[in-house]
């Protein structure tokens, strides 16, 4: 081992990575200096094997943003005995005036900040977790390539005057086939065939995921009792907040989870000035959604959060009062979580 080599000995080093789909960007950083660059394939398994061999003996600290490649780069590099955080781009710090942008730039700034303590990791899910969440997403992938295929089938019924311009009537299997009895050019037909098929299909396929979200649901007794027992909460948002959420324990505190679903009020102060503004929007907006969703629904079913409700509203307006209940309702999920018992509406203050 040469003495270059023999240096890293029980030392730390600090990998920022740039992750793309072909490549890895990676800056690496000892004692607040760089001490390599590369730009190596995107192979997971071979950038875990690689570091080890630039820095043998040395304790390797690794980071990147997430993203499109999700947790696989992270598994095989603690798989490898490297200690790796997944960085939210969102909270990554960045100049007002740095207007310059290049994957080196970007590698450099994570191994830096990582080698400062300036970066906080996001939760890792396990890949049955993320298993998990592939059906609810999925089949919000097929509703809205329904809705899409529907309004394409509306527009030419409309290009063609076959509708009127107020016409509200919803796509289903009756309309097709009394669309199919019209006479209409062949051109016509065989365009509203064609799409008419794809909506059917995805049709199909949305009562054949909804068939595979009660069997998840069955293999999740706990969470879906407690989510389903939350009022405005259907089979469908269950399962979204179940591979989601999950067991709402995990966070340390009501913080925390306001701040994963995007729900925490912005702020913008100085001095004695404190202004909040709108909410954060960080963390999961998939999550966030449904929940504003479900407390739309929660305000009719639960007397204490219309009452709450009616009274934020009348000073501040309709749309931060939901907003302030989705908070509310999911504090009071997790609090059901923490006391091993069920939602039971009217019993909160």
């Amino acid at each position: 081992m040469t003495d270059q080599r023999r240096a890293y000995v029980g030392q730390h080093v600090y990998v920022g990575i740039d992750v793309h789909k072909d490549t890895y960007t990676v800056t690496c950083v000892h004692h607040k200096r760089i001490v390599k660059t590369a730009t190596v394939p995107a192979d997971p398994a071979g950038l875990a094997a690689s570091l080890p061999r630039w820095f043998p003996g040395a304790t390797l600290w690794t980071a990147y943003e997430a993203g499109f490649s999700a947790f696989v780069l992270h598994r095989a590099l603690t798989q490898a005995g490297i200690t790796n955080i997944v960085v939210n781009p969102a909270s990554i710090a960045v100049a007002a005036n740095d207007k310059v942008k290049t994957d080196r730039r970007d590698a450099k700034k994570l191994a830096f900040d990582l080698a400062d303590g300036r970066l906080c990791g996001i939760y890792i899910p396990t890949e049955q977790e993320e298993l998990g969440r592939l059906l609810p997403r999925t089949r919000a992938q097929i509703v809205e390539h329904r809705a899409r295929v529907a309004r394409q089938i509306k527009a030419k019924l409309h290009q063609f005057g076959l509708i009127a311009p107020g016409n509200r009537r919803l796509i289903t299997h009756r309309y097709l086939r009394e669309i199919e009895t019209w006479s209409l050019p062949v051109e016509l037909r065989m365009s509203l065939s064609w799409l008419a098929e794809q909506w059917r299909f995805a049709t199909r396929q949305l009562i054949d995921i909804r068939r595979l979200l009660r069997d998840q649901a069955q293999s999740q007794p706990r969470l879906e009792g407690v989510y389903r027992s939350v009022p405005g909460v259907g089979e469908v948002a269950a399962r979204i907040l179940a591979t989601e959420l999950g067991d709402l324990t995990r966070f340390a505190n009501e913080r925390a989870l306001f701040s994963y679903t995007g729900l925490t009020p912005s702020e913008y102060s100085s001095g004695t000035a404190v202004r909040r503004g709108p909410i954060s929007r960080q963390g999961s907006s998939r999550v966030r959604h449904v929940l504003i969703e479900i407390a739309w629904r929660a305000v009719s079913r639960d007397a204490a959060l219309h009452e709450i409700f009616e009274r934020i509203a009348a000073t501040r307006g309709k749309k931060r009062a939901i907003v302030a209940i989705a908070r509310r309702l999911v504090g009071r999920i997790r609090a059901c979580f923490r006391q091993g018992t069920r939602y039971a509406v009217g019993t909160y203050a």
